[in-house]
C-alpha cells in the first residue's frame, strides 16, 4: 500500500516536471514580449521591470498585424472545414464499401504521406500562376487542404472501422441515406478522430511559413509567420515587438487545443485501445 502511494507520488512529479519544462517556454515568450529589446538581451530571464503594453502598440504601428491575423484566420479555418468535409466523405466511403478497387484507392491517399509536397514547388507555382491564384488565399487554402487530406484520410479511415456496423444497419432500415446516416449517426460518434484532424490541420496552417513565402509577395495577403519577417532589419530586430507578435498568435493554437484536447487525446489513442 505505501508502495503505491510512493509511486504515485513519484508519477506525480514526474508529470509535473514534464509540465514544467514544456510550459516554460511559453511563459518566457509572454513575460519577453512586456520587455523592450535591451532588457531582454540584458535580463532575458528575469519578470519585466514594469508591465505596459508599448510593444503590443509598437507591433500593431510597425505592421499591419491584423491584417495578417485575419489572413491566416481565414486560411486556417477554411482548410479544415474542407479537410473535414472531404476527408470523412472519402473515409465513410473507403471503410465501409467493400469494392474492390478501395484498397488502392486507399493506397493512393496514403502516397501523399511518402511524397513530400515541396519537392513539386516549381509545377506547382506554374499551376497556381495559370489558374490566377497567386498572391490570392486561394492558393494557400488549396495547398494546405491537398497537404491534409493523405493523413487525415488515414485517421478517419482507422476510426470509421472500429466503429460497429449495427447503428448503421438500424437507420437504414428505418429509410435513411448513406449521407443522412453519416451526418446524423456517424460523425457524432466519431468527435474525437475528427477534433484529431482538426488540431494537426490547423496547427500546421497556421504555422506553415514556407507556402505563403512562395505564393504570396502582396504585403496585405501575407499571414503572421511570412509577415512577421518585417520586424527583421539588415542589422537589428525588434524582438520585444517580435514576442508580442508570437504571444498573439499563439493564441488561437492554444484555446483551440485547450476546447478539443480530449478529443485530441481520444482519437490518438482510440484505435489502439479497441
Amino acid at each position: 500500500m505505501k508502495q503505491s502511494i510512493w509511486m504515485k507520488l513519484f508519477y506525480y512529479i514526474v508529470a509535473f516536471l514534464f509540465a514544467s519544462i514544456s510550459l516554460y517556454p511559453i511563459i518566457l515568450m509572454i513575460v519577453s514580449s512586456y520587455k523592450p529589446t535591451i532588457e531582454i538581451f540584458t535580463n532575458p530571464l528575469s519578470l519585466p521591470k514594469s508591465f505596459s503594453l508599448q510593444t503590443y502598440e509598437k507591433l500593431l504601428d510597425q505592421v499591419p498585424f491584423m491584417t495578417y491575423f485575419y489572413n491566416s484566420v481565414f486560411v486556417s479555418v477554411v482548410s479544415v472545414l474542407l479537410i473535414l468535409i472531404t476527408t470523412s466523405l472519402a473515409a465513410f466511403y473507403i471503410a465501409r464499401y467493400t469494392y474492390w478497387w478501395n484498397n488502392i484507392l486507399f493506397f493512393v491517399f496514403l502516397m501523399g504521406m511518402m511524397i513530400p509536397i515541396k519537392l513539386g514547388i516549381v509545377p506547382l507555382f506554374i499551376l497556381m500562376k495559370g489558374l490566377g491564384l497567386t498572391n490570392s488565399l486561394w492558393s494557400l487554402i488549396l495547398m494546405y487542404t491537398a497537404q491534409g487530406i493523405p493523413l487525415s484520410i488515414l485517421i478517419l479511415t482507422g476510426f470509421f472501422r472500429t466503429m460497429p456496423m449495427e447503428l448503421e444497419e438500424a437507420a437504414r432500415m428505418d429509410g435513411a441515406s448513406d449521407l443522412r446516416i453519416l451526418w446524423n449517426v456517424v460523425l457524432p460518434l466519431m468527435r474525437p478522430a475528427l477534433g484529431t484532424v482538426m488540431i494537426i490541420n490547423f496547427i500546421q496552417s497556421w504555422n506553415d511559413f514556407f507556402f505563403p513565402l512562395i505564393f504570396i509577395t502582396n504585403e496585405m495577403k501575407k499571414t503572421i509567420p511570412v509577415g512577421m519577417l518585417s520586424l527583421f532589419g539588415e542589422y537589428s530586430a525588434d524582438w520585444g515587438a517580435l514576442f508580442a507578435g508570437l504571444t498573439l498568435s499563439s493564441l488561437p493554437m492554444l484555446i483551440l487545443f485547450f476546447i478539443a484536447s480530449k478529443q485530441f487525446m481520444e482519437g490518438l489513442t482510440a484505435g489502439a485501445v479497441k
